[in-house]
């Protein structure tokens, strides 16, 4: 089969466009054609090395496709059905695991990460990480969905606690993460500042449902923060980007606020001046994925037509080197789409 594939860590140029072997199953597995797969930040820490992985490698986390083949022992899965693939593995059998935490497996890894993922013609992955094909979605705004509205549901709703009437200030408004932060945040009622780079950016964000919008690269977004809350700071801040943000985050959060996080696009050092954190009586919570049975709730909100998928592009699995190019750029807004 094609796949995209890297031999070394390093930049975007080390991954090749190739012919590996076709997954071979064991009795629990799944083989997948895979019709579409969305590109994650994930994916530029795992070809860095910032998440090392045995190589030669193959990335890709968020896949949907055609059932290919089953294990020995599947009986209740047919070849031919159009199906999404929960990114998170866990080992199935650990007191989290089996308390529905599964996203806190000592084990918990995710597909492109812990195994070969979905830059390929084909993926295998075990029998319980397949979800039902969401209704009226295209392949393509399938894969769009899951590991970066799961990520969003964890921190906002599960972590969070978000409710009718929270500001809520979102970072990176282009990003997968920020573009279902905007939506997440809305549909529980929340008021949403968002924040991004570029005027059509922050468009795009009203579009979907953000209240107020801060251009981080003309104005201090701490201070602009300030203005349209009165000086009293937002209720929870989604923090994804890490050492060039984090300051003004928790200092934008009110007096008894949160901030959560789930990953450091600039960078893991990020400054904190603890007398605001104690003074203030803020909560810094750390976020990693959600569980599967979330994805659940998300998918039925998707086919209501209250959240949905935001694609940038599509493009040709063989690109994904130009895909990684953009996605490091920060130029997108919403997903970048391989398609083999």
């Amino acid at each position: 089969m094609k796949a995209v594939v890297f031999h070394q860590h390093g930049g975007a140029e080390n991954l090749k466009y190739e012919d590996v072997q076709e997954p071979k199953l064991l009795a629990n597995d799944v083989l997948v054609k895979v019709k579409a797969c969305a590109m994650n930040h994930l994916d530029i820490w795992v070809r860095e090395g910032l998440r090392p992985v045995s190589l030669p490698h193959i990335l890709g986390s968020d896949i949907s496709g055609v059932v290919e083949a089953v294990g020995s022992d599947i009986k209740d899965v047919k070849t031919g059905g159009s199906v999404l693939v929960s990114p998170g593995l866990s080992c199935g059998t650990c007191e989290k695991c089996l308390s529905g935490q599964d996203n806190l497996c000592p084990r918990y890894t995710i597909i492109g990460k812990g195994i070969w993922g979905g830059y390929a013609q084909y993926v295998k992955v075990p029998r319980q990480n397949l979800l039902p094909f969401p209704r009226k979605l295209s392949f393509e705004e399938a894969a769009s969905m899951p590991l970066t509205f799961l990520t969003a549901w964890q921190m906002l709703v599960v972590k969070a606690k978000v409710k009718p009437g929270d500001w809520v200030l979102v970072l990176a408004a282009g990003s997968g993460i920020g573009v279902a932060s905007i939506q997440i945040a809305k549909l529980f009622g929340a008021i949403v500042i968002a924040t991004a780079s570029h005027d059509s950016k922050l468009k795009k964000a009203q579009d979907l449902g953000a209240d107020f919008t801060i251009n981080y690269t003309e104005k201090d977004f701490f201070e602009e923060v300030k203005k349209i809350t009165h000086d009293r700071g937002v209720d929870i801040v989604v923090e994804h980007t890490g050492a060039e943000t984090w300051e003004k985050s928790v200092r934008s959060a009110k007096w008894g606020g949160t901030i959560v996080t789930c990953g450091a696009t600039s960078g893991n050092e990020g400054k904190t001046d603890l007398a605001h954190v104690y003074f203030r009586q803020l909560q810094i919570l750390g976020s990693t994925m959600g569980t599967k049975g979330s994805l659940f709730e998300i998918i039925r909100f998707i086919e209501q037509g209250k959240l949905k998928p935001v694609i940038d592009e599509v493009i040709p699995l063989k690109d994904a080197c130009k895909g990684h190019e953009k996605m490091s750029s920060r130029s997108q807004f919403g997903k970048i789409v391989l398609v083999p």
